[in-house]
């Protein structure tokens, strides 16, 4: 709700009772009840099913209030012929639209989630708004104008916090920069405490702190909602999902106000108008009306039309919303001297606007509204219908929430099988009990259900794929991309299948174009410059490498080690073989330092070889020497023969060509060749330089095989040559 205008002194302040008024109304019980939705509770079955169960009585009334209100009777349906008629008949367009054309529920979806939380605080506005008034309040332009613009900032805020991650299947992000944004959301916050102290100590000064109590509860409301969450986000880099602004206990609470503020007005309307005020046939009225906006349209479009369940549901869910928020900005107007009256009890006003109503109701509505055994009978079976239904909708839901429990997801896909995120999930519970068959067939009922939406696919590829069923897997990512081209996770998918199947020039192109649908796909960078390195095309590969490890390190998180630093020596290696020795030097030094610092013995071994044989080409022998060292002896405490054998070779040879004793050189060889025998590898041991030492070394040689070990350790002790 908004408010423009002034009022009225009233000499009342509570539209229906202090607590109720406190509590609902003003949103005094929000902080309990986020502290407790967001608990580990929040995560249980039993949390969810509680909530679904609530939006029955709470969630789903409060938007047929608002069509109560436009359409129950002729004048307030005229008045608002625009929104009644003409953006209804948008809205049923575009449900239409998006269920033959899956790309519009992310739009749809993205519009309806950002668009709840400034409902919200338009609602919040202005039932401060109307508190303040109904306190004596007189609100001139600046203090009026202050208020606003803190409700707006606090709105703001919350916005850049939505926006500021990345894009998901159904969310589509702005994308704004993190560091843009948190620069912003500091800026906004400091106009938001500037305007609402402004306004706040305003009306505080003309009214007190007692008379002030209702709009300040309210106002702490808001601030709750909306400030304390991007600030949280500022400060503690905590993550506000998206979702939790269209599910849980925000909309109830939003929920639970609106119906508070519209039964009050429905029973002053009633009151106003000489009609007996029926608060149970209101109520029931608004919850089988709610019941009807949402239940019945996703499980037609199931069962008749075998579309998807749950997209069904969510295109429901976000036109319903829209529209909503479209009519209610529309009908509730404190400047509507009807709204007003009403609102803020203005006593005189209201006997003057009590049969401003005037309810002429078109011939059908008047016979759905009358008594005759035909019409209530009809009203009544669709009454059992709707709740039925409404019945049949909570028990499946109940059976789907419980993911860890196999036969109560096979109930719920027996109550409709045309549910693809639920085959998804039945097929990976499936898969986790070694059922391949059972797995595969509802990975294929997810796609039949939804053609349009890649998802299935994507997920059923992932499955063919980690279980090592590459062909069949060839064939869905070749079908999936004829369908979706421009999918960057099937360009990835096909380009892996596509080089596993030896066709490079294929899977270089997958990447490529990846890349250029979706920048962000770092790891497109990565499988491109695996396969260039492997064809041996060093220099093509280092950019990507390069790329690849700059986005990792620019990302915010800590990087995944496993990840970066064999990717950090690849890059080095394709340095070095690309004759860029001083660059590939960088980089091992670098890589031997993070994996000191973070205790990656085999990286740090690797990394130091490597360093040490630039070093000694470089004439930097005593550092080079120190590298060999510090590789052996984490190499021993690793328990890595295979890489000390490696290293042992290439310490023998740096130690003969630097001029250090034969004997230590030769030792270091023998020894090397006998760890690669038993780890059964086949040694690499320079053959010739190994009979050159023997041929000099003379009898000495075969003493030396025999026990090499007090040499090794005299090697390893090696100081550098002065």
């Amino acid at each position: 709700m908004t408010s423009q205008g002034t009022s009225e002194q009233s000499p009342v302040r509570w539209i229906r009772n202090p607590a109720l008024d406190l509590i609902v109304g003003c949103g005094a019980w929000s902080l309990p009840l986020i502290l407790l939705g967001y608990s580990s509770l929040s995560n249980s079955p039993t949390w969810a099913i509680a909530f679904y169960g609530l939006a029955l009585f709470l969630n789903y009334p409060h938007y047929m209030s608002t069509l109560y209100r436009a359409y129950h009777n002729e004048s307030d349906f005229k008045k608002y012929r625009i929104f009644t008629i003409h953006i209804t008949g948008l809205v049923l367009l575009t449900v239409l639209l998006s269920h033959l054309r899956f790309a519009l529920l992310p739009w749809i979806f993205t519009l309806y989630l950002t668009i709840s939380p400034w409902h919200y605080s338009g609602q919040n506005y202005g039932l401060f708004m109307t508190f303040a008034r109904r306190a004596g309040a007189k609100i001139e332009e600046n203090t009026q104008q202050a208020i606003y613009c803190a409700f707006i900032l606090s709105y703001a805020i919350l916005f850049l916090n939505l926006h500021a991650g990345p894009s998901d299947r159904l969310f589509l992000s702005i994308g704004i920069p993190d560091k843009t944004s948190l620069i912003v959301r500091g800026v906004l916050a400091i106009a938001f405490l500037t305007f609402a102290s402004y306004g706040l100590r305003s009306l505080v000064r003309q009214i007190g702190w007692k008379a002030m109590t209702p709009p300040l509860v309210l106002f702490s409301t808001q601030v709750l909602w909306f400030f304390v969450p991007g600030l949280l986000a500022t400060l503690k880099g905590i993550s506000l999902p998206q979702s939790r602004y269209s599910t849980g206990v925000l909309p109830l609470m939003h929920s639970a106000q609106y119906l508070w503020i519209t039964s009050c007005y429905a029973r002053r309307e009633a009151v106003a108008e000489k009609r007996a005020w029926r608060p149970l046939a209101y109520f029931e009225i608004q919850i089988v009306g709610g019941v009807a906006l949402f239940v019945p349209g996703p499980w037609l479009a199931s069962y008749v039309f075998h579309y998807d369940f749950t997209a069904s549901f969510l295109i429901f869910t976000a036109l319903v919303n829209l529209h909503h928020f479209i009519l209610d900005g529309a009908i509730w107007k404190l400047r509507d001297g009807r709204i007003a009256a009403l609102l803020l009890n203005t006593q005189e006003r209201i006997a003057s606007v009590a049969g401003a109503a005037g309810s002429t109701a078109g011939p059908v509505w008047a016979w759905m509204r009358s008594q005759g055994i035909v019409p209530r009978a009809f009203r009544i079976a669709t009454a059992i219908f709707l709740v039925g239904l409404a019945g049949l909708d909570q028990t499946r839901y109940a059976f789907v929430v419980h993911n860890d429990d196999l036969h109560s997801m096979q109930k719920a896909a027996s109550l409709n099988p045309f549910d693809a995120s639920l085959e998804m999930r039945l097929a990976k519970k499936q898969a986790d009990t070694g059922n391949s068959d059972a797995a595969t067939s509802a990975y294929q009922q997810a796609i039949a259900t939804n053609l349009s939406d890649p998802a299935p696919r994507i997920a059923f590829l992932k499955y063919l794929t980690a279980h090592q069923r590459f062909a069949e897997a060839d064939v869905i990512a070749t079908q999936a991309l004829a369908k979706w081209p421009n999918d960057p996770d099937l360009l990835i998918n096909h380009g892996i299948l596509a080089s596993y199947f030896g066709r490079s020039a294929e899977a270089l192109a997958s990447w490529e174009k990846a890349i250029a649908v979706d920048p962000a796909q770092t790891y497109a960078h990565l499988y491109l410059a695996g396969q260039l390195d492997s064809e041996q095309k060093f220099e093509a590969a280092i950019p990507h490498y390069t790329i690849f490890l700059e986005t990792a390190a620019k990302s915010g998180g800590r990087p995944d080690l496993n990840v970066v630093l064999p990717v950090l020596m690849r890059l080095a290696d394709c340095n070095l073989r690309s004759n860029h020795p001083d660059r590939a030097l960088k980089l091992y030094e670098l890589g031997r330092n993070i994996a000191a610092q973070t205790h990656q013995p085999r990286i740090e071994s690797v990394a130091s070889v490597n360093q040490a044989m630039l070093e000694s080409k470089s004439g930097r022998v005593s550092d080079a020497l120190s590298l060999y060292q510090n590789a052996l002896k984490l190499d021993r405490a690793a328990n890595d023969p295979a890489a000390e054998a490696v290293d042992w070779q290439a310490y023998g040879v740096f130690m003969n060509e630097q001029g250090y004793p034969k004997k230590l050189a030769y030792a270091a060889l023998v020894h090397a060749e006998a760890l690669f025998q038993d780890v059964n590898l086949t040694a690499s041991t320079p053959l010739k330089l190994r009979g050159e030492l023997e041929s000099t070394l003379g009898k000495d040689a075969a003493a030396i095989r025999k026990k090499p070990t007090p040499l090794l350790d005299q090697a390893l002790q090696l100081a550098s040559k002065k």
